[in-house]
């Protein structure tokens, strides 16, 4: 896939932390650090996956790419304008062109709201329509090209299933014609066969509209034949990002390589790495050096000391971990 020299979406060094109360009355506070100094690319027409645990920052980093929770600190452009420094009424200009898909397809849409009037408040925001005849008509034609009929507009988001709400949010998110959709875990809500519709829903308007597609999601498995790219969270940082056929020949990251193997599906012949124990550390009390040295199979003495560099073992992808970044036949012996 051709990619233009500049991506759409251009992050550097995200940070994000929130306080959390504590104590009797809430009179202490902790800081949960829940992105920590993450860099990201986004090409035009690319899907990017975005994996983890739950816990890992995915869902807060989709949310700061598009400006819905403020950011701490680094920088964000997109298509070279810098989101950070941008006035409110310019901002809203802006939303027009990035969008996202929610994870809770009933929590995203007002209980309130007709489906007309849910997937066509962003054309009345923005004034792509000039009445309610040219907004109906239009929200028509748009619960179409997610799969849903017409009748669907006087009806409410709790008369549908899972599935058809999810729909119905993809059709709010495209109502304005982005440039770049984030799909915060979208099927994850949903039974299999409906998982693989809505996957294939989200490709088919990719490629109709061009779209830059975040994809984020818990299980490697689901993006392996989807993304172009994937970037593996843990614990506010970045751990790996590779090319997708690359990551799932030769994942190099200890955390890469458990995810994988705790994934159903995997391939006859496959290498089992160790297992991967207990549960990713809270963000409120992190551990020292790098954040996956208490769960790794082949971590190092300095390992508990040092936060590894995200550094190119390889043209085109990225991986910190000490172990790996000392050669690939350290990691193979030792696992």
């Amino acid at each position: 896939m051709s990619q233009p020299h500049r991506p759409l979406v251009e992050a550097r060094g995200l940070r994000k932390s929130f306080l959390r109360r504590a104590g009797l009355f809430g009179t202490r506070s902790r800081s949960l650090q829940a992105v920590d100094g993450v860099d990201l690319d986004i090409h035009e027409s690319e899907t990017l996956g975005l994996v983890g645990e739950s816990g890992s920052g995915k869902s807060t980093l989709g949310r700061m790419l598009v400006r819905l929770i403020d950011v701490d600190a680094g920088e964000l452009r997109f298509d070279g304008v810098d989101l950070l420094s941008l006035k409110p009424r310019e901002l809203r200009v802006m939303r027009r062109q990035f969008q996202i898909v929610f994870q809770d397809s009933y929590g995203s849409l007002n209980p309130r709201m007709r489906v007309e009037q849910a997937v066509g408040e962003p054309l009345v925001i923005h004034k792509l329509v000039k009445n309610r005849a040219e907004r109906n008509e239009r929200v028509a034609e748009l619960l179409e090209q997610v799969g849903l009929e017409r009748s669907a507009m006087s009806r409410y988001p709790h008369e549908f299933s899972g599935g058809q709400r999810q729909r119905i949010g993809i059709a709010r998110a495209i109502a304005c014609s982005p440039r770049f959709v984030v799909a915060d875990e979208p099927v994850s809500a949903l039974d299999p066969p409906v998982q693989a519709q809505i996957i294939n829903l989200l490709l088919e308007l990719q490629e109709r509209m061009g779209l830059a597609l975040l994809l984020i999601a818990h299980d490697l498995r689901l993006v392996e034949h989807v993304c172009d790219r994937v970037v593996v969270m843990y614990l506010g940082r970045v751990v790996e990002q590779a090319p997708a056929a690359e990551l799932y020949r030769e994942p190099l990251h200890p955390y890469t390589r458990a995810l994988l193997a705790a994934a159903p599906g995997t391939r006859p012949g496959e290498p089992v790495p160790a297992a991967l124990h207990g549960e990713i550390p809270s963000p409120l009390d992190p551990p020292s050096g790098c954040p996956f040295h208490p769960r790794c199979p082949v971590a190092e003495p300095r390992c508990s000391r040092e936060v590894p560099a995200l550094l190119a073992p390889s043209a085109g992808r990225e991986v910190a971990c000490h172990v790996v970044n000392q050669g690939h036949s350290t990691l193979s012996s030792k696992s």
